[in-house]
């Protein structure tokens, strides 16, 4: 599960995300709502996702700080199910 916040703070909102079934139980890679699987990264760490990797935070470019680009806050989680 890939989970992009508002911030690099673990406890903001999610504003985008995207789920790989690794369990072959279902074939799409995102959820069936339009509402996240979890409210913040936190939340899913409480669930039992484990936090693999975290983007690296790197400060805009002078002058361009109000463009818009790529989601930078991603955070990557995983969990192990028993199949």
């Amino acid at each position: 599960m890939i989970l992009y916040l508002d911030s690099s703070a673990l406890d903001s909102e999610v504003c985008a995300w995207t789920f790989y079934d690794g369990t072959g139980r279902t074939t799409h890679t995102t959820g069936e709502s339009d509402e996240p699987p979890y409210a913040t990264g936190l939340a899913a760490l409480v669930d039992g996702w484990r936090l693999l990797q975290i983007s690296p935070i790197t400060p805009p470019v002078n002058g361009h700080e109000h463009e818009v680009s790529v989601l930078r806050h991603e955070f990557v989680f995983e969990r192990i199910v028993d199949l």
